[in-house]
């Protein structure tokens, strides 16, 4: 049995680029070049998948989480309709019923993550990826079946699936039923797309699901592009924009809308980049928030994923700089430093944030061009990553 698998592994590592599974977020020739490893039995990969597969396993026994689950029930009144609260939002004590609720940046009110879909959505798209690259590396099954259950009964099944709309996202109490900020929330359906694509010629995800769940995103697709809260996210200067751009640009290039994946990615070039990033890489927008760092590297997140977005369409963001400096990479080298737990932020935030984040953030810079310090601090600070973090097995160095 463990020979079978290791020639059917050998085998599959062998297939050309045109058989490469169609993940956007993460790097598929490096995915495949790791497979190849794992089959000439390095001793690095086969370690970080035994860990992939260990946490694969406990997946198994997760129950299947629906939008019907959550105490808390849209405005709209239809329970099939996603729905989450404000984090930063709480009641204001000066008044009896508490509305309407106040901010307090950076202070997550439990209230929130108790009342709406948010947890759940989250953790489906984060166990439906683990399933996906357990899948791809093992050619474990029940790994395979486990993402498909996750997914229908998420996006397909008529009884549990949710509406394709964040309209009722982040909702404040006394305030408003759901904001543009919202769709910040909807930015994990990445991990979930790339995580079914790393399921080709499964039979537990036939053709029919498939198509299904391309229907409801193309119905959520359009209202990225039209819906009022899409046009307040796209129009934010912060890390809400940036993410904006991603989804819209990763979705795009699912559904084959290159022309648009292009106008995102320009955009993001020529207006966000030189509005988000100061010459010296500061990011005021970011750097103003309580939880600073946070924040810092979250933009930096979403925008060193749009340069991963941008290699499917030639164009490159990491190359690009502005006359007076503004650049992604100019960003990145202010916050790489950070990634020693030794050195101080700073800034006072409300909360320590888990600096490991900046890692794989200089793996995608290493991709584009050669830069000693990042490949230094690499080398000081790439331990195992942490439950979770499977950045390496989409890194062949």
């Amino acid at each position: 049995m463990r020979f079978s698998l290791f020639l059917c592994l050998f085998l599959v590592s062998l297939a050309p680029a045109a058989d490469l599974p169609r993940t956007f977020a993460i790097d598929a020739r490096d995915l495949a070049a790791n497979r190849t490893r794992l089959a000439r039995g390095d001793a690095a990969v086969t370690h970080d998948v035994a860990a992939l597969r260990a946490e694969a396993d406990k997946l198994l026994d997760l129950k299947p989480a629906s939008v019907l689950d959550s105490p808390g029930v849209a405005a709209s009144g239809d329970p099939h309709d996603y729905y989450s609260a404000g984090p930063y939002w709480w009641p204001d004590p000066t008044k009896p019923d508490g509305l309407p609720y106040l901010q307090r940046d950076g202070v997550v009110n439990p209230e929130s993550r108790a009342s709406g879909d948010m947890l759940a959505f989250r953790r489906t798209c984060e166990s439906v990826r683990t399933l996906g690259l357990a899948f791809f590396f093992t050619g474990d099954a029940r790994h395979a079946h486990k993402a498909a259950q996750l997914t229908r009964v998420w996006f397909l099944d008529p009884a549990t699936r949710m509406n394709p709309n964040f309209q009722h996202a982040q909702g404040i109490p006394g305030r408003s039923p759901g904001r543009g900020t919202g769709l910040i929330e909807a930015r994990h359906l990445m991990m979930l797309n790339d995580g079914l694509a790393l399921l080709a010629g499964s039979a537990a995800w036939p053709a029919a699901d498939a198509a299904a769940l391309r229907a409801w995103l193309e119905e959520f697709y359009r209202g990225l592009s039209t819906s009022r809260n899409a046009a307040d996210e796209a129009a934010a200067e912060n890390n809400h924009g940036s993410w904006f751009a991603a989804q819209r640009a990763h979705l795009a290039l699912m559904l084959g809308q290159t022309d648009d994946v292009k106008k995102i990615l320009l955009a993001v070039r020529d207006e966000r980049i030189p509005r988000q990033i100061e010459p010296d890489g500061a990011q005021p927008h970011e750097l103003r928030r309580t939880r600073s760092l946070n924040y810092v590297l979250f933009n930096l997140e979403a925008l060193t994923l749009l340069a991963r977005l941008g290699d499917h369409v030639g164009v490159d963001l990491w190359k690009f700089s502005t006359p007076d400096g503004r650049s992604l990479h100019a960003a990145l080298r202010v916050a790489a430093p950070y990634v020693d737990p030794k050195k101080i932020w700073p800034k006072k935030d409300v909360s320590d944030e888990n600096r490991a984040r900046v890692l794989p953030l200089l793996v995608e810079a290493l991709r584009h061009g050669e830069d000693r310090e990042f490949r230094d601090l690499l080398a000081r600070f790439a331990a195992t990553p942490a439950a979770g973090e499977h950045w390496r097995l989409w890194w062949a160095p």
